[in-house]
C-alpha cells in the first residue's frame, strides 16, 4: 500500500498546512508526530515546552479528525522506515540563503502568497497504522524537571486564534505605548510567539490578518482606531524581523554556541562566576527590578522583550557571566522559546556580534521608567510590599530603624546587590569597548555584516502593502 506522511514538527495545525494539502493529493495519508527523546535531552528543553506542545497535539488530532484522519504518536518511525524527506517552508526563512541581498523578497514573496485552505471535513483519506500506538511519556521519562510555570499560556490552535482575534479586534490600540513596561506589555503585546513558535498559527496568517485590519481601520479617525493603526503598523515590523534573526541561526548554525565575531573568544569564558549565576537564576540579585522579573517569568513563562534583554544585560555586563549558560536557563524559562530569534538576541544583548550597537540596561533606570510606583516590584516581590516608596529602588540603603518599622532585614528578606552597579558597568564596557577598537576585530566586521545584516535601511518604508510600518531591530516584542 502506498501512502504519504506528514510529519508535523512546529506547524501544529491544519490552516494553511501546504504539506498537508500535497499529501491529500497524492492519497492516504499517515498523520504523525515523533517524541525525540534525542531533542527533548538538549540542556534548552523544559518540561514547560513538552506540555504546551501536548496541549497542541491534543487540539491538532481534533482538527485533523474533523478532516477525517488520526494524528499518530510515534518515538521512531521514519528513519527505519527509509521515508524520504520533503521539506516546505513554515514562515519567512530560507533554507541555503545564497546572499542577504535576496531576503526581503523572498519574504514578501512567502507572506503575501495566497494562504492554504485547511482540509475540507472529511476529504482526508486515513492509513492503518503499522504499529501500535504508544501513550504519551512523562516529563520524568524523557529527563526533564517536573516542575512547570503555573501561569503560562496554553497550548494549541483554538487558543492562538483566540489570541490573535482579540490583539486585532482591540488589544492593539495599546501595542506602540504598553509594551516596554512589564506592567502593561502582558495585555499589550500580542502574546502570540508561543503559537507562532510551535506553528499553531502560521506567520503568514498573521501577517495577513494584520493587514486585512489595516485596511478596515484605513480612513477611521476614532482615536482608538488611529491607535489600533499605529499600534499593528509597529506589529508588521516586528513580524518582520522575527524572521530576520531566526535567518541567522539558518544561515549559521554555529552561533547557538560560539561567538558570532570570533575575536570575542576568550571575553568572558574565563570569568564565569557560578555565586553571580546562582543569585541571578533564584532572583537575588538585589535589583528589585531584575528579581521581579525572574520572579514573574518563573510563574508565566513570558516577560516583554525590554525586560528580557534588561536581565541579559545585567548578566552579561555588571555580573559579567557568558551568554551561553544564561542563554541556556532562559530558553527553559522562556515558553515561546524560538532558538533562532534567541541566541541572536542572546549575542546582541551581550555585546559579541561585533555589528551591534552595545545596549546596556541599568536596572534601577529601567526600574523608574517603567515601574516608577513600584506596582511590578511589590506584585512579584511580597517583601517589597512592606518598604516605603522612597527607598524602593534602592531598598539595600534603608536605616535600620527603616528596616525595623518595615519588618524587613536587608540582607535576608531583601539581598543587598552582587556588585556595585555604576562600577561593574563601567568595567564592563570599558573592556568590550577595547576589544572593539582594535585593528583586527574591526577588520572582521564586513564579513559578519555580509552574512547576517539585513538589507533595510532605518528610515525606508518598505511594507508591501504601503502601511507605513518602517521596519526596526529596537525591538521583538510580539
Amino acid at each position: 500500500m502506498s501512502y504519504t506522511v506528514v510529519w508535523f514538527k512546529r506547524d501544529l495545525r491544519v490552516h494553511d498546512h501546504a504539506p498537508l494539502v500535497h499529501a491529500a493529493r497524492q492519497g492516504k495519508v499517515l498523520c504523525l508526530y515523533v517524541i525525540e527523546p534525542s531533542l527533548w535531552a538538549q540542556p534548552d528543553a523544559a518540561s514547560q515546552h513538552y506540555l504546551f506542545i501536548q496541549e497542541c497535539l491534543q487540539d491538532l488530532a481534533q482538527q485533523l479528525r474533523a478532516c477525517g484522519v488520526r494524528l499518530q504518536i510515534a518515538a521512531r518511525w521514519c528513519v527505519d522506515q527509509g521515508v524520504t524527506w520533503r521539506e516546505w517552508p513554515q514562515h519567512g526563512v530560507v533554507r541555503r540563503l545564497p546572499t542577504r541581498d535576496v531576503w526581503h523578497d523572498r519574504w514578501a514573496e512567502h507572506m503575501y502568497a495566497p494562504r492554504v485552505a485547511a482540509p475540507e471535513a472529511g476529504s482526508l483519506s486515513d492509513v492503518a497504522l503499522p504499529w501500535k500506538t504508544m501513550d504519551w511519556p512523562g516529563c520524568e521519562a524523557l529527563g526533564l524537571d517536573a516542575s512547570s510555570a503555573p501561569r503560562r499560556q496554553r497550548g494549541g490552535r483554538a487558543r492562538g486564534a483566540e489570541v490573535l482575534r482579540e490583539f486585532l479586534a482591540e488589544r492593539s490600540r495599546h501595542y506602540r505605548g504598553g509594551i516596554s513596561s512589564p506592567l502593561t506589555a502582558p495585555s499589550a503585546c500580542s502574546r502570540l510567539s508561543p503559537y507562532l513558535a510551535y506553528g499553531c498559527l502560521s506567520l503568514r496568517e498573521v501577517v495577513q490578518g494584520t493587514e486585512q485590519r489595516l485596511l478596515q481601520l484605513k480612513g477611521n479617525t476614532d482615536d482608538d482606531a488611529v491607535w489600533q493603526r499605529k499600534g499593528l503598523s509597529a506589529f508588521v515590523s516586528r513580524l518582520h524581523w522575527h524572521c530576520h534573526f531566526i535567518q541567522k541561526l539558518e544561515s549559521e548554525p554555529a552561533i547557538e554556541f560560539r561567538n558570532v565575531h570570533r575575536g570575542y573568544d576568550g571575553l568572558r569564558e574565563a570569568g564565569w562566576n557560578a555565586g553571580h549565576f546562582a543569585a541571578l537564576v533564584a532572583g537575588r540579585t538585589g535589583w528589585p527590578m531584575v528579581d521581579a522579573c525572574v520572579a514573574m517569568l518563573g510563574e508565566t513563562g513570558w516577560i516583554n522583550f525590554r525586560m528580557r534583554a534588561m536581565l541579559v544585560s545585567v548578566a552579561s555586563y555588571p555580573l559579567w557571566l557568558h551568554w551561553r549558560p544564561v542563554g541556556l536557563w532562559l530558553a527553559r524559562q522562556f515558553i515561546d522559546y524560538e532558538p533562532g530569534i534567541h541566541w541572536s538576541q542572546m549575542q546582541m544583548q551581550a555585546g559579541t556580534t561585533g555589528i551591534n550597537t552595545t545596549r546596556v540596561y541599568n536596572p534601577i533606570k529601567q526600574a523608574q521608567d517603567q515601574d516608577p510606583h513600584g506596582r511590578f516590584v511589590r506584585r512579584w516581590l511580597p517583601a517589597l510590599r512592606r518598604v516605603p516608596d522612597a527607598w524602593l529602588l534602592q531598598p539595600w540603603r534603608m536605616p535600620p530603624d527603616v528596616q525595623t518599622r518595615c519588618g524587613v532585614r536587608v540582607g535576608e528578606d531583601i539581598p543587598v546587590p552582587l556588585v556595585d552597579l555604576e562600577a561593574a558597568t563601567r568595567h564592563a564596557k570599558m573592556r568590550i569597548h577595547a576589544l572593539r577598537a582594535r585593528p583586527e576585530v574591526r577588520a572582521a566586521n564586513d564579513a559578519i555584516v555580509k552574512r547576517h545584516a539585513s538589507r533595510l535601511r532605518r528610515d525606508r518604508v518598505d511594507a508591501p502593502r504601503g502601511n507605513g510600518a518602517t521596519y526596526s531591530q529596537l525591538s521583538l516584542d510580539l
